[in-house]
């Protein structure tokens, strides 16, 4: 262990030893102890954690740079240790600045893959409105992941951050470096001093209830702020003759805006933050220089601003021009100083011998590897890595995934962490629906899912969905890889299934029918990977057709049997289900109702839907359609379609219209009033529709084609998406709308 610290206060301690990561080999000597080229003092940068705020640490260097004030040592701790590392592993203020330019809070925030990389039974999810965390069942106990963040899309930007990759002392980077982070489990300050950089910046980041804690060296760190934000007696001790701090503030929240639980616990981390940062501030000597950088306007969260907060660090930096100006080298003896620290990464062609994945307890190791695109045999890329790392977190099944590259038996080697759920491999999942249209016609959801996963080394999982409101539903299905690529399954299912049908004339509603049915089938299908999806199988149950109220305009049907040979087929290319903005979506069904199955309607029912999406900056324009018909027979009345609703010909009543050919399209434009970070932001909209319901339930409602629009509001949000539109139909119809759901 090599960084002692005195003077440093803990509970009913005067001092305290604050251990560094250990490292299976000795520990160097400290840079500290080597003088300083040319006998000038040493010059130690502090840089303090603040999230977003932080990116001013990169306008602070670049006014050191242009000064030549020499830098022999860096500390950080959060996003201070992020800055600091980039600049101790070699980098200019041009790649911090580059670095900046392309991180936004998306970037941060997000764990998960692009949505089009998400394997097909993930994308599947976004089909229910679910609302909160995912709930882990495990030995009789509920569970919650320990973040609202992994971690693994910010891995990914602190590895492009970092010019010096692997395990290293952080005495031997270009410029001797600390990373400061708090040990959760006894509260002690935590100095990494060696390990991989990346992992030191993730482990000094991980805010407390946001990103999940790090595992370093046998503890559980979170961020360094909540014991030592602008640690300047690390810097001190780890070379410091003078310290440069800079300190971007954690500014505490007005009374007015304390109206949370979560804005309640920030304050209670700031003001913690504050104190710490009082004592180290005691710290300082008068030979030392403070740069305290007030950025109104900006939050820890305004990871979109990075290029503007650092302006803001730039102009608070040349304040202190003159007193930073007798630090100030010739330039001849900077421009050697710099040389030596700054690092051009080499591009790394020595091939992968072996793909090893590591800590799995349930997974299988092949599913995970075949999930990547880095093979054995190629050099190792980064991006691609990355990519793979996020893919592979984006199955559900992991906490935590990262990798690296060691040397193991004269082989090279691939080192994938994937670290299993704590809190799987048993979810569930609860969601909500609301749809209105301020009249009578006014309905709900509420739903819930339980999915157990890894049933089997080939990953069985079942899956349990209901569903309670104005349609109630049970659906469960046992789905079974037969081979690890997941290329081919069988799944055996079972549904029952309650809901309504409604039948006007014109707008008035005259009659409402209840649809119960009660089936089972097995399926045998594909997956195409991330792309989507084709199934085929059988099903056989009953459905019953029973008038609710009003008069018997269609007669009612009981206890009929079905039996059908089935088939689907699903493509998603989509960036998001809720609001895409690019991408193409497509379904096809097939339901062949047959006699000798049982059946006691013999039809064969189609239908098929296509939506596309593109976008141009926050301009998006989406292009659907849908049809439907009988290929054979004609379609019952219990199995028809229906058309009417918000974007489903907007004016009508939702599902207004029934009949057995269906024709309907549709297109929407979306400006984007703002973006989100954990949401998909906020939307300005219009749309455009037609359709016609050919041979009609209600003959009263002709068959001829319909148009509609609308205009609407809409925004992610943490219940998911709502709209608020009003819709006009070409009949006259007119109709205002409430969402919660999609459409």
């Amino acid at each position: 262990m090599n960084t002692l610290l005195t003077g440093l206060r803990t509970t009913g301690l005067a001092a305290a030893t604050l251990l560094a990561i250990a490292a299976p080999h000795g520990a160097a000597q400290p840079a500290g102890t080597d003088a300083a080229p040319s006998g000038r003092p040493r010059v130690a940068l502090v840089l303090s954690g603040g999230g977003a705020r932080g990116a001013a640490h990169v306008g602070v260097i670049k006014v050191l740079d242009e000064l030549r004030i020499p830098v022999d040592c860096v500390v950080g701790t959060s996003m201070g240790s992020i800055v600091a590392g980039a600049y101790a592993t070699g980098s200019t203020v041009a790649d911090m600045e580059a670095l900046i330019a392309g991180v936004g809070l998306q970037d941060v925030v997000s764990d998960d893959p692009p949505r089009r990389e998400k394997p097909i039974r993930r994308k599947a999810d976004d089909d229910t409105n679910y609302v909160g965390p995912e709930i882990g069942v495990r030995d009789g106990d509920f569970r919650l992941q320990p973040g609202i963040v992994s971690g693994v899309g910010l891995e990914a930007v602190l590895r492009r951050a970092v010019k010096v990759k692997g395990f290293i002392d952080f005495d031997r980077l270009p410029v001797p470096f600390r990373a400061v982070a708090t040990d959760v489990e006894n509260g002690e300050m935590v100095v990494i001093d060696r390990g991989e950089v990346a992992h030191a910046m993730r482990a000094s980041l991980a805010i407390p209830g946001v990103i999940a804690p790090a595992q370093l060296g046998g503890r559980l760190l979170v961020d360094g702020m909540v014991t030592r934000n602008l640690p300047v007696e690390v810097g001190r001790e780890l070379c410091g003759d003078i310290v440069i701090a800079v300190d971007v503030g954690t500014p505490l929240m007005k009374r007015a805006e304390l109206t949370s639980l979560v804005a309640v616990s920030q304050q209670m981390l700031s003001i913690l933050t504050n104190q710490n940062v009082a004592e180290s501030l005691a710290a300082l000597t008068p030979t030392d220089l403070l740069i305290r950088i007030d950025l109104p306007g900006y939050t820890v969260a305004d990871f979109d601003r990075l290029p503007a907060i650092a302006a803001e660090g730039e102009k608070a930096a040349r304040a202190f021009v003159d007193r930073l100006a007798r630090l100030s080298l010739p330039q001849q003896e900077y421009a050697a100083l710099r040389a030596r620290q700054v690092v051009l990464p080499a591009l790394d062609a020595q091939p992968i011998d072996e793909i090893r994945i590591t800590g799995l307890r349930r997974v299988n190791p092949a599913v995970v590897e075949g999930a990547m695109e880095t093979r054995a045999g190629e050099s190792p890329d980064p991006a691609k890595l990355d990519r793979d790392m996020q893919r592979i977190y984006g199955s559900g099944d992991f906490e935590h995934v990262d990798y690296r590259l060691i040397e193991d038996a004269g082989k090279r080697v691939l080192a994938v962490e994937a670290l299993e759920k704590s809190w799987g491999p048993t979810y569930l999942r609860f969601g909500l629906t609301l749809s209105s249209d301020f009249t009578t016609n006014s309905y709900f959801n509420l739903l819930g899912s339980y999915r157990a996963t890894w049933l089997n080394r080939l990953g069985g999982e079942f899956r349990a969905d209901a569903q309670v409101g104005r349609t109630n539903r049970l659906a469960a299905e046992f789905y079974q890889p037969l081979v690890p690529s997941r290329y081919l399954f069988v799944a055996p299912r079972l549904e029952v299934e309650r809901s309504p049908i409604d039948l006007f004339v014109g707008q008035q509603r005259v009659a409402r029918y209840d649809v119960q049915y009660a089936r089972a089938g097995l399926d045998l299908g594909t997956q195409l990977t991330r792309y989507g999806e084709i199934r085929v199988g059988v099903l056989g149950g009953t459905v019953d057709a029973e008038l609710d109220t009003g008069p018997s305009i269609i007669a009612p049907r009981n206890d009929v049997r079905q039996g059908a040979y089935t088939a689907r087929f699903k493509f998603d290319q989509l960036d998001s289900l809720d609001f895409p903005r690019s991408g193409v979506g497509a379904t096809a069904h097939l339901f062949s109702s047959q006699s000798h199955l049982g059946a006691d309607d013999a039809y064969t029912k189609w239908e098929a839907d296509v939506l596309g999406a593109y976008s141009i900056g926050n301009h998006t324009l989406q292009l659907g359609v849908k049809a439907g018909g009988a290929l054979s027979g004609e379609l019952p009345t219990y199995d028809q379609f229906s058309l009417g609703g918000f974007q489903q010909l907007s004016g009508f009543k939702t599902f207004q219209l029934y009949g057995s050919d269906l024709q309907f399209g549709r297109a929407a434009y979306l400006y984007r009033l703002a973006q989100g970070g954990f949401f998909e932001g906020a939307y300005l909209g219009a749309s455009l529709e037609a359709g016609r319901i050919a041979k009609p339930l209600v003959p009263a409602n002709g068959s001829g084609w319909q148009q509609g629009g609308s205009i609407f509001l809409a925004a992610d949000t943490p219940l998911g998406p709502v709209y608020l539109g009003y819709g006009i139909a070409s009949d006259g119809n007119r109709s205002a709308y409430f969402l919660l759901g999609r459409p």
